[in-house]
């Protein structure tokens, strides 16, 4: 792997990691179209570079995500279903990496998924635009007078919905399916807004990513070569900063208009590649 391709791939994965677009299937098809070598290190590279996107998120909500310890007894119930069957099926998960049809087919059906989730859960969209960050409280201060004061509104999420919340995730196993769309969706089917479940998705990314990140890196860590390091570090830099990018358009952009232009834009990409498929041009990782 060229210096010029983990840049590539860092900044791919900065922008998709919390896009309901997959960044694990784009990062694949990214590999194919510069024809990246698949070796150890580059599964590694594609997975550990998701520590710099995710600390994206640390940066930006800190105040919401540091918000209590029962906050992160709830993320670790919703983290538990994905960190079972990874570890179950790591293997097979593996197998797909490489799978550029898989990708594909995901992103078409993963597509009519989010239109349809438009439809709906078209009124928790709308309330997402009415929903502010902060609320005014009323406090009395040491000498009994009243003051008014604007406090950071926590995330309220029961551990029920925490869980049910991260079955949904594990549906982004499948290249092309993507991570925060699957919480996304699986936060709406919990009540929650379209906004409060993006920012739930979000925090959930922090353990799964990190945990996923962490066992990758540990179990592939003695093929990793000196100059290694070097190349992961640029490419968490690169991630870190296009993420906290990404973030703030993605916020707005579906506070107000929903996830339908993501669902339009991965069928498009989609059959773009099936067709290609069906014309004989096969895009593969190569080994």
């Amino acid at each position: 792997m060229t210096t010029a391709e983990a840049v590539i791939l860092a900044i791919v994965e900065g922008l998709t990691e919390f896009l309901p677009v997959s960044s694990t299937g784009h990062l694949i098809l990214t590999e194919a179209f510069l024809h990246v070598q698949s070796t150890i290190f580059s599964k590694v590279f594609i997975i550990n570079i998701q520590f710099g996107a995710i600390l994206s998120v640390i940066v930006l909500y800190w105040r919401r995500f540091f918000q209590s310890f029962d906050f992160y007894f709830k993320l670790l119930v919703a983290f538990i279903p994905a960190a079972v069957l990874g570890l179950l099926l790591n293997d097979y998960i593996d197998s797909l990496l490489s799978s550029v049809l898989t990708v594909a087919i995901s992103l078409v059906v993963g597509g009519f998924a989010l239109i349809l989730t438009d439809v709906i859960f078209k009124k928790q969209i709308a309330d997402s635009a009415n929903d502010p960050d902060e609320v005014e409280v009323r406090e009395f201060n040491e000498f009994g007078m009243e003051e008014k004061k604007m406090v950071l509104k926590k995330l309220e999420i029961s551990y029920l919905q925490a869980f049910i919340i991260g079955c949904w995730q594990c549906l982004a196993m499948v290249p092309g399916v993507s991570r925060s769309a699957s919480a996304i969706i699986g936060g709406l089917t919990q009540k929650l807004n379209m906004k409060r479940a993006a920012e739930f998705s979000f925090f959930l990314a922090v353990p799964t990513i990190s945990a996923a990140a962490a066992y990758k890196l540990l179990k592939s860590f003695s093929y990793i070569k000196g100059s290694d390091i070097s190349m992961l570090l640029l490419g968490n830099v690169v991630s870190f900063i296009v993420g906290v990018i990404a973030i703030k358009f993605f916020i707005g952009l579906i506070t107000r208009y929903g996830l339908k232009f993501f669902g339009y834009y991965r069928i498009i990409l989609g059959v773009i590649i099936l067709v290609l498929w069906a014309l004989g041009y096969h895009l593969e990782i190569a080994d």
